[in-house]
C-alpha cells in the first residue's frame, strides 16, 4: 500500500552530512501496450546487494528529496523487490534503509541510501527501476562560517504562522532552485524581533529557507518555512554586489 504524506509548506533541506557512495544503476524498461486513459502504473524494481527492508521515496520533479516524500513504498522483502502505482508524471526516486527501521529522518553512518533517479510515469505503461543503495560511510567536513564578512546580503523578518515575530530561526541561503543542497550561507539565530541578517560573498539569485532547528530533514513539530511570492515554487531573491536586499520576510509554519 503506498502512503501519501501531506504537508506544509513543502519543506527544502539542507544537507550537513553528504554520504560516500556508489553510483546508482537505473534501468528503465516500457512496457508495450498503452492506454488513452489517465489512470497510474505500476512502478516496480529491486533493490540491489538485494537489500531488504528499503524504502523507495517519491517526490515530484524539482521537489526537494530531504522533505517529506509525496509516496513512500512499504519496505522490500529478503529479494529487494518494491512495487508501487503511481500517477502519471515527472517524478524522482531515492532508495533509503534506516539502521533504526524508521521511515524518516537524517541518513546517517551506517544507513543505506542511493543517489536520486528522475524518471516519467506514462498512463498504462509499467516501468521497472532497479537501485543500487551503498552505505554511508562517512561525513563531510563540517560547514563553513555561519557569517560572511562584507556588505552584500540579504535582511528581513521571520514571522510564525499567527503573524508574530519568531526567535530562534535560521535562515539558508541556496543558489538554486530546488534548494536539495547543503545551503551556501546560513544566517545567526532570530532574536525576539524576529530580525534576520545573512551576507554573502557575491550578488546574484538566492533562494532562502528559514527553520528552527540545524541540519537533516525536518520533524514533525519543527518550524519551516521559504521565501516565495504566492507562487508554488520558491521566489528568488536578487542581490547585487555591494547591497543588502532588505523586506525579505519569510513566515514559519510548524512541520505536520
Amino acid at each position: 500500500m503506498n502512503r501519501w504524506i501531506s504537508r506544509q509548506p513543502r519543506p527544502v533541506i539542507p544537507l550537513v552530512a553528504m554520504p560516500v557512495m556508489m553510483a546508482v544503476i537505473l534501468i528503465l524498461i516500457s512496457g508495450c501496450s498503452k492506454t488513452d486513459k489517465a489512470g497510474p502504473s505500476t512502478v516496480s524494481g529491486t533493490v540491489t546487494v538485494p537489500l531488504s527492508e528499503a524504502r523507495l521515496y517519491i517526490y515530484g520533479e524539482g521537489e526537494d528529496i530531504f522533505a517529506p516524500a509525496r509516496v513512500i513504498s512499504e519496505p522490500t522483502g529478503p529479494d529487494g523487490a518494491f512495487s508501487l502505482a503511481l500517477p502519471p508524471g515527472r517524478y524522482v526516486g531515492v532508495v533509503r534503509k534506516r539502521k533504526s527501521g524508521e521511515s524518516a529522518g537524517p541518513v546517517k553512518i551506517g544507513d543505506y541510501k542511493s543517489q536520486p533517479v528522475s524518471f516519467e510515469v506514462r498512463s498504462g505503461t509499467p516501468l521497472i527501476l532497479n537501485f543500487s543503495a551503498v552505505v554511508k560511510v562517512a561525513n563531510e567536513k563540517a560547514f563553513p562560517s555561519l557569517q560572511v564578512r562584507g556588505n552584500t546580503g540579504v535582511e528581513g523578518t521571520v514571522y510564525d504562522a499567527d503573524g508574530k515575530p519568531a526567535a530562534g530561526i535560521r535562515v539558508h541561503v541556496y543558489d538554486h532552485i530546488q534548494m536539495s543542497e547543503r545551503p551556501k550561507y546560513v544566517s545567526e539565530k532570530t532574536g525576539p524581533d524576529g530580525r534576520y541578517l545573512v551576507k554573502v560573498r557575491h550578488g546574484g539569485t538566492y533562494y532562502l529557507a528559514a527553520r528552527d532547528r540545524f541540519g537533516g530533514p525536518p520533524q514533525l513539530g519543527d518550524l519551516y518555512g521559504r521565501y516565495d511570492e504566492g507562487t508554488v515554487d520558491p521566489s528568488g531573491v536578487v542581490v547585487r554586489k555591494r547591497e543588502i536586499s532588505r523586506g525579505i520576510d519569510i513566515i514559519v509554519h510548524k512541520v505536520w
